[in-house]
């Protein structure tokens, strides 16, 4: 079992990720963790109540002397984004992710480093076990399926919490506290078409768009990534516009929360098309590669032979290179009121054409669309459904959740930005967040409590460059004790 993180400082929270890092958590699959901590918990007289979705809820007594403080609700998600590289074989079910500390970072081998949220998680685990540590009564909430659906959230029964004070601890920026995120919609998209057999003179290709960066869909999407989704589409429409094809199957992305890395599709092209295509991929290549040289250095296009396959019939092909073309991606809106702040967005996060059962070709897709205002979200959820209406495809929206609404004057903000101030040495950067923490969910549920996020210094998170600064995690962690010694009395 890989233990390397266990001799970094503080120990409390290394030693806790560690087991985290050792125990197989991908969204869907957070059975086997909850179920180690409520052994654990139990193990250390604590109580446990899983609700009917699965969220696990742990609760601590106060420690010796701050029984009339407020409790104080610790909460974290079990699930972690699965990431990989193309080239390392890994289950996410079944195997640890394993560690390497490189110039004071913590990085996983070539996958995701579930730092996201496996840290907060960790760290709530060290104060539940601690017994020198001053705290009132502790809530720690560890939710399910964040990353995938927020369906924890969406789902967490409610009346279980009696805290007035939550601690998200899912951010990824040591200095900064959260006060706001956003909410966000899925767009779910299926279709099935008649599959027809290529013309047995055509020889199949398989076009890769690959080494892209990727990155978290909320917190990367300003920065001018590629998506490879987008430009595996943006080469399939122009190439129809230079010569016939057959569509045969695509397929890009695994995360509707993650800017895809990787996308592919298999054509059948005719013998006097073929020098048009390699052109064609030579041309594309170069100019991608110029358009997106100061975000994506690894962008790559290749064009490799494939097995000739079914294919959609031609009308087919283009309505749907067309509305996945029209289809919403990036940056839709900046805030007006926040400086510097993305207010709406898409994310184009899977596509997939491949063989059905039944013989025809199945069609799938999802979006995420997040803002800050509510009726944004709904009003591009309506755009993306728009274009894909347009096909006569099934158009879903769902998991739907709301944004957490910044409240600058709150009493936890400003206790928060005292603590800061005496821990750290200087005033922390009050935030809004372009993702969707659980805390506007949760709020939602529990009229009135109060919330900040905070976390250390995470890099890459939602895919295989995921990394964690060591020493950051040392100020978060005295952050933490600092807020829970000093929190308010009853």
């Amino acid at each position: 079992m890989n233990d390397v993180l266990t001799t970094l400082e503080p120990k409390a929270i290394w030693r806790h990720f560690q087991t985290l890092c050792n125990t197989p958590r991908p969204s869907y699959h957070e059975a086997e963790l909850r179920e180690r901590l409520i052994r654990w918990a139990s193990g250390l007289g604590h109580q446990t109540y899983v609700d009917p979705v699965g969220n696990l809820l742990i609760r601590k007594v106060a420690s010796q002397g701050m029984e009339d403080r407020e409790t104080v609700v610790l909460q974290g998600h079990l699930d972690m984004v699965a990431q990989k590289n193309a080239d390392i074989d890994h289950d996410f079910t079944k195997d640890p992710i394993v560690t390497q500390i490189i110039d004071g970072w913590v990085h996983a081998t070539g996958t995701t480093l579930g730092a996201d949220n496996g840290i907060g998680v960790a760290a709530a685990m060290a104060i539940l076990e601690s017994t020198d540590l001053a705290h009132g009564p502790i809530e720690a909430l560890f939710t399910i399926e964040e990353e995938t659906s927020l369906r924890g959230a969406l789902q967490l029964e409610e009346g279980i919490l009696k805290g007035k004070i939550l601690l998200n601890l899912d951010s990824e920026d040591r200095g900064d506290v959260y006060i706001g995120c956003a909410g966000g919609m899925d767009i779910n998209i299926e279709k099935h078409y008649p599959a027809v057999a290529a013309d047995s003179s055509r020889k199949a290709f398989t076009i890769t768009v690959s080494g892209l960066r990727g990155g978290h869909s909320g917190l990367d999407i300003h920065k001018g990534r590629a998506s490879a989704n987008v430009l595996i589409v943006r080469l399939l429409n122009l190439l129809k516009e230079r010569c016939e094809f057959g569509l045969s199957a695509f397929a890009g992305g695994t995360l509707r929360n993650a800017i895809s890395r990787d996308a592919q599709a298999t054509i059948n092209i005719n013998h006097n098309d073929q020098a048009t295509l390699f052109a064609f991929i030579e041309g594309f290549k170069k100019a991608t590669k110029a358009e997106f040289s100061t975000t994506e250095a690894n962008l790559d296009v290749t064009l490799n032979a494939a097995e000739l396959d079914s294919e959609l019939r031609d009308a087919d092909k283009d309505a749907l290179l067309n509305a996945m073309f029209c289809a919403p991606h990036g940056v839709h809106r900046m805030s007006a009121d926040l400086e510097g702040v993305t207010e709406t967005s898409c994310n184009f996060g899977v596509i997939n054409l491949r063989n059905a059962a039944d013989g025809k070709k199945a069609f799938d897709a999802c979006l995420l669309v997040r803002s800050l205002v509510d009726s944004a979200v709904e009003h591009l959820a309506y755009v993306a459904k728009s274009a894909f209406s347009l096909i006569q495809a099934d158009v879903k929206l769902e998991n739907g959740y709301p944004g957490w609404r910044p409240d600058p004057n709150a009493g936890l903000l400003k206790h928060f930005l005292t603590v800061h101030t005496d821990v750290m040495g200087h005033e922390a950067n009050v935030k809004v967040i372009h993702a969707g923490l659980e805390c506007g969910i949760i709020g939602a549920k529990y009229p009135g409590m109060e919330m900040v996020s905070f976390g250390p210094n995470i890099r890459g998170a939602h895919s295989p460059t995921e990394r964690m600064e060591i020493d950051s995690v040392g100020d978060f962690w005295r952050l933490l004790v600092a807020l829970l010694a000093s929190v308010t009395k009853v």
